[in-house]
Order: C-alpha cells, then structure tokens, then sequence
C-alpha cells in the first residue's frame, strides 16, 4: 500500500520539476552571437559599457564606473595600476577592458574573455550569458566556480 501511495506523489513532484527546467533555460539564454552588442548597466548604475564586434570575437569599452572617476563623478581617474609603466598615465575613460569574448553556439554563451580590472591591475578570465534580457558577466580566476557574477540591463 506504500508504495502506491509513494509512486505518484514522487511522479507528481518529479515530473513537473524536470520538464520545466531544460525548456525555461532554453528560452531565457541567447540565440545569437550578436545579442550582446549594445550598451549595458549595472542594476545598482554603478558600472555602464559599451560591447562591440571586434572582428571575430566580442570586446567592451568603459562608458562610466563609480570606481573609474574621481570623487567629482565626472573625471575619469588614471590607470596607475596597470602593470605596464608606459600606461599608467592614461584615462580609465573609453579603455577597452574586455576582449576576446567568442560565441559558444553550443552553451549559447559568449566564453574564453578576459577582463582587466583597473583597481588591481589584474587580469581576469571572463565569459557571458545573457538570460532572461539580462547580461550575466561572469569573472574569475582559473575555474568560473571561483568568480563572481554582474548582473547588468540593456541600456539602449
């Protein structure tokens, strides 16, 4: 008598469980390389940038960042972080800090990226999703397990 009782319950909370993961998943993830281009913003509006087709992969270039400007939040700051001495001296304003950004058409997300930080100097690996209208930025250093996520809207 259990075991009647146990088979459809486990089938009534299973079933339903399984079929609606593969299908939202499908339809909240891209489906096509050149959905990233655009201009996109942190939710908190503390980070704002442009990604671009840089000719086979895809790249981005600072707009604005509460950490690249001065306390005025107009004057962009200099990148003296950056381990190339000869680069020290430039503006954080426009620097392009993603590149190598290539389609994976078959886990539909942009992978094998990097991303420069300005306030560290330290490269780090990156990659892309975008999921529900949403771009998920995904920066880490050796595994994307040991990373973290920025989640940004389209800004235009």
């Amino acid at each position: 008598m259990l075991e009647f009782i146990r088979k459809p319950l486990l089938a009534a909370v299973l079933i339903p469980a399984m079929m609606s993961l593969p299908v939202g998943v499908a339809l909240a993830q891209a489906t096509s390389p050149s959905q990233i281009i655009g201009i996109w913003e942190a939710e908190d509006g503390n980070v704002k940038f442009e990604m671009f087709d840089a000719g086979g992969s895809y790249a981005a270039r600072s707009i604005y960042g509460v950490r690249l400007v001065e306390a005025d939040g107009k004057t962009f700051k200099k990148d003296t972080h950056n381990p190339d001495p000869k680069l020290r001296d430039r503006s954080l304003k426009g620097i392009v800090f993603i590149t190598d950004l290539a389609w994976d058409a078959r886990d539909r997300r942009w992978e094998g990226g990097n991303m420069y930080d300005p306030s560290s100097g330290r490269s780090l690996s990156a990659r892309v999703s975008l999921v529900g209208g949403k771009m998920e930025l995904r920066a880490y250093m050796g595994t994307p397990m040991l990373g973290r996520t920025m989640v940004l809207r389209r800004a235009q």
